[in-house]
């Protein structure tokens, strides 16, 4: 006996993200930049928010030399209003939003020892990293409701599942943060069309990590504790977010999607 054929979980023309509307933040650098570029590549039209105006606007020319569709919109994502206009936007650019990507994140040099490390940046990497993804998801849960459901894809890091080989209390505070309220979100909305996952990448060739590796040695300190030997090219962790985005991962919900050349496995014993 012959057996049906599965129906395709590509859009139209092969492409993965055919007629879905995408919100990024962070997208104009590294791994936002990258996925936004991705994103638009395989279909999607793609809103590109970013706190700087010149680089969100030049990724977004970019995404529409190509052939796609990109709107460009200044947010501060510690800013419940910025975050409120940002979904407004895409839904006014687009009809509709169906992907959402909370990835803005700062990571400051002061941001060391539990007891070096000042309130303020304390203060600041928290209200960046992770209440910028609780507006992100404030307001944007409700936009994909209206759309029929979607993906919720929320940056955390592997530092979320792991102590940090150097210290960044903020920092990896934030992101386990990121990683239990994504937990709550995916459980909350499973049955309403929605997924959420939290992307764990490990350490990534971006200007946020270049900046922190201008000391040789400092970069040796943390290459070390990589199996692969290298760190993560932004293209990687964007290939990661389209499966995330995609209908591919229709069944993977409430994950911590590790992009990290094995050092969680390596570190990491199970319970």
């Amino acid at each position: 006996m012959t057996r049906p054929k599965r129906a395709s979980l590509r859009g139209g023309n092969g492409r993965r993200l055919q007629d879905k509307v995408a919100l990024i933040t962070g997208a104009g650098s590294g791994i936002g930049r990258e996925t936004a570029l991705l994103f638009a590549r395989e279909g999607a039209s793609v809103v590109v928010a970013e706190m700087n105006e010149e680089a969100g606007r030049k990724v977004a020319s970019e995404i529409e030399r190509a052939g796609g569709a990109a709107h460009f919109v200044r947010a501060d994502v510690s800013k419940a209003a910025d975050a409120r206009a940002m979904v407004e936007a895409a839904e006014k650019a687009f009809g509709n939003l169906h992907v959402l990507f909370n990835n803005a994140g700062i990571f400051p040099d002061a941001d060391g020892s539990v007891i070096e490390t000042d309130e303020e940046t304390f203060d600041l990497v928290i209200r960046v990293n992770l209440k910028g993804v609780f507006l992100g998801c404030k307001y944007g849960l409700p936009a994909l409701l209206r759309a029929g459901g979607g993906s919720v894809i929320n940056t955390a890091s592997f530092v979320a599942l792991m102590g940090s080989a150097t210290s960044q209390v903020a920092y990896t505070a934030s992101k386990g943060g990121v990683l239990a309220m994504t937990r709550e979100i995916a459980v909350e909305f499973a049955r309403k069309g929605i997924r959420a996952n939290a992307l764990c990448p490990g350490p990534v060739e971006t200007p946020l990590l270049a900046k922190l590796f201008a000391d040789p040695a400092r970069k040796q300190r943390r290459l070390v504790h990589i199996p692969m030997g290298r760190l993560a090219r932004p293209e990687e962790v964007a290939r990661a977010a389209l499966f995330l985005a995609s209908d591919e991962s229709s069944y993977v919900n409430g994950a911590a999607f590790t992009v990290d050349g094995a050092i969680t496995a390596a570190y990491v014993t199970p319970e």
